[in-house]
C-alpha cells in the first residue's frame, strides 16, 4: 500500500511511521518536513501536497493544533486556532484528499480523549475533537468510491505521560502498541465512519 502520513514526525508519528514503513510504501508529511511539506490549516498548502503524492491507498493524519487556556482568557481568535488548523484542515483533507484516494482507500483523522473527558484550559481543542467526530460519523454517508473516513481518539498516550501526566490526573497512559493498532484497524480493516477510542 502506499500510505501518506501527516504529523508523522510527533510523538505518535514516529511510531505509526516505524510500523507502516516494514510492508508498505510510506510518505510522511509536516510542517517542516523536507520531502513533502504541508500547513494543514490552509487548502492550498494540502492541494499542493497531494499533488506531489500522486494517488495513495491511504491517508493518516496526525496533526492539527488547538488553543489551550482558561476559558475567560480565550479570544475568538484563539478559537479560530483550532477550528482552521485541527477541524478545518483534517475536514480539507478529505475533501481534497479524496480525488488523489484509490478506489476502497482509507483515510483515518485524530482527535483524542478530550471530546469525551475535557480537563480544564481545553474548551476549544474539545470542541474541535467533538467536531471532527460528527464530521466522520456523516461525511461517510456520502463518500463514494467506496472510500472509508474514521478518527483514532487516544487517551493520554505512554510516551507523552511525563510531560501531560499532570494535565491529566488519574489518566491510564494509553500503551504504544495499542495506539498503532488503532491506525492498523483503520487503514487494514473495515471499519468506516468510527470513532476508534483507544483507552489503557
Amino acid at each position: 500500500m502506499k500510505i501518506l502520513i501527516i504529523g508523522g514526525n510527533g510523538t505518535i508519528g514516529k511510531k505509526v511511521v516505524s510500523h507502516f514503513e516494514k510492508d508498505n510504501e510510506v510518505l510522511i508529511a509536516g510542517r517542516k518536513n523536507r520531502e513533502l511539506t504541508v500547513e494543514i490549516a490552509d487548502s492550498k498548502s494540502i492541494r499542493e501536497m497531494f499533488e506531489k503524492t500522486g494517488k495513495l491507498d491511504a491517508i493518516i493524519c496526525i496533526a492539527g493544533e488547538a488553543k489551550w487556556a482558561n476559558f475567560n482568557e480565550l479570544t475568538e481568535e484563539d478559537y479560530y486556532i483550532g477550528l482552521k488548523s485541527k477541524l478545518m484542515g483534517q475536514v480539507n483533507l478529505v475533501r481534497i484528499g479524496k480525488e488523489f484516494l484509490n478506489p476502497k482507500g482509507s483515510i483515518t483523522l485524530t482527535t483524542g480523549i478530550l471530546a469525551d473527558e475535557p480537563v480544564v484550559q481545553t474548551t476549544s481543542a474539545a470542541m474541535v475533537n467533538g467536531a471532527i467526530h460528527s464530521f466522520v460519523k456523516a461525511v461517510v454517508l456520502e463518500m463514494e468510491n467506496n472510500l472509508r473516513v474514521n478518527v483514532v481518539s487516544p487517551d493520554m498516550v505512554e510516551d507523552a505521560y511525563e510531560k501531560y501526566k499532570d494535565v491529566f490526573p488519574g489518566h491510564n497512559p494509553v500503551p504504544m502498541s495499542k495506539v498503532i493498532n488503532a491506525y492498523v484497524k483503520g487503514i487494514m480493516g473495515k471499519v468506516n465512519g468510527k470513532i476508534i477510542r483507544v483507552s489503557a
